[in-house]
């Protein structure tokens, strides 16, 4: 049996702030760079996400697009125009690094899809910005 992957764009834009408190403003700047900002700093994240699964014989697709959209941005909404470090319960112990929130999304996304029989979440790309991103998959070893 051959493996078919299907993936969609999604966008969103939220804020973060990189900052440990136990360390002094000196050594939060050395290894977070300008991302100290007490106000934090935003990106305009762009989101691919990859399903895995069969063709359905009846429609000829993996997934009705329509209804990835609606699982993603049930996802989304809770990340879109949010302080990531404030507007979150994912990050009130961990950096709102780029790593970490394509983990969460990666987690909360596969919950979802885990609804829809035969259909898996497979991959997970975050961009940051164009020349930065984060891919994150399903190690089925």
């Amino acid at each position: 049996m051959k493996n078919i992957t299907i993936s969609k764009k999604f966008e969103f834009s939220a804020s973060h702030r990189y900052w440990r408190d136990e360390w002094c403003e000196e050594e939060n700047r050395r290894y977070f760079g300008n991302s100290t900002g007490p106000y934090g700093h935003g990106h305009n994240y762009e989101l691919h996400v990859t399903v895995l699964g069969n063709i359905d014989p009846k429609t000829g697709m993996i997934i009705n697009l329509t209804e990835l959209k609606k699982y993603v941005n049930d996802v989304l909404e809770s990340f879109d125009h949010k302080f990531l470090n404030l507007d979150t319960p994912y990050f009130k112990d961990k950096q709102p690094t780029t790593e970490n929130l394509a983990l969460v999304l990666f987690d909360l996304i596969a919950k979802k899809l885990k609804t829809l029989q035969g259909i898996a979440l497979y991959k997970l790309r975050l961009y940051e910005k164009r020349d930065l991103y984060v891919d994150v998959w399903q190690d089925k070893s």
